[in-house]
């Protein structure tokens, strides 16, 4: 590759955007590392990152259906509130309408975002089952992780510096209907996001 000039591209630094809050109730970790779905809407994984813009900090969050890798809910935001998370999840719910007998578990950070009241009374109101990974561990949400990085790598990375919120959000809409459309994914037999969805 050196040879030809070409070079891969780099993950760059992790900044800490999860702010754990002892004092909220905190559900229990259901998933266990085991990112694995037999069906849709059996196993949801949210997380958010942030972006260093020319206006200040923005906030990308997105909602995850482990079954197909698919993005099934995100938002951008100036600011890490609960009701920016919330707008992700009401977004995937809006999309995908789970219903108490799917048996659906949202699984996050322990972030105070994702334990707010707010958060867990939207959850219990359309049936799903919250599920929390321990305080400073990755791994207890690898696959949002994951996905996450590659957002980071193939787009804010790639095609900054960013000027402003907007141009965040117009990119990272792009980059979510690529990923749901026309990226082939390893782990799911190097099909379209899309196409597992519709076997079913």
């Amino acid at each position: 590759m050196k040879a030809m000039g070409l070079q891969g591209v780099v993950r760059g630094k992790k900044v800490i955007t999860t702010n754990p809050d002892a004092v909220l109730p905190c559900p229990q970790d259901k998933v266990n590392r085991q990112f694995l779905a037999g069906r849709p809407n059996q196993l949801w994984l949210s997380d958010f990152t942030y972006v260093s813009t020319w206006q200040g900090m923005t906030y990308v969050a997105f909602v995850i259906d482990v079954f197909a890798r698919k993005i099934v809910g995100w938002r951008v935001s100036t600011s890490m509130t609960t009701g920016f998370v919330l707008d992700a999840l009401n977004q995937a719910i809006c999309q995908r309408c789970p219903s108490k007998a799917d048996g659906l578990t949202h699984h996050s950070d322990r972030g105070s975002q994702y334990l707010a009241i707010k958060y867990t009374e939207r959850l219990a109101e359309v049936g799903i089952d919250p599920s929390v990974g321990s305080v400073g561990d990755s791994y207890d949400n690898a696959m949002a992780e994951t996905i996450i990085g590659l957002f980071k790598t193939e787009v804010i990375n790639v095609l900054g510096p960013w000027k402003s919120v907007g141009q965040v959000e117009w990119e990272t809409m792009k980059w979510v209907h690529w990923f749901n459309t026309e990226r082939l994914l390893e782990p799911i037999g190097y099909c379209l996001t899309s196409a597992p969805m519709g076997q079913l």
